[in-house]
């Protein structure tokens, strides 16, 4: 999201997501299922690890 410059609502409208879900996740209010984690890759058209940081990628 940060790296392509894009707000909350831009990545709901890309997702399906509602944008307090996203909003939850991007403060740490929440942590994403994987089905959430599915569809804001697919979204974004990126791979579900490229969503979190790890060492273990």
């Amino acid at each position: 999201m940060y790296k392509r410059n894009l707000t909350i609502r831009q990545v709901s409208n890309m997702t399906g997501l509602p944008k307090s879900t996203i909003s939850d996740i991007v403060s740490g209010r929440t942590s994403p299922r994987m089905e959430t984690m599915e569809r804001l890759a697919a979204g974004l058209k990126i791979r579900i690890a490229d969503l979190y940081e790890s060492p273990f990628k």
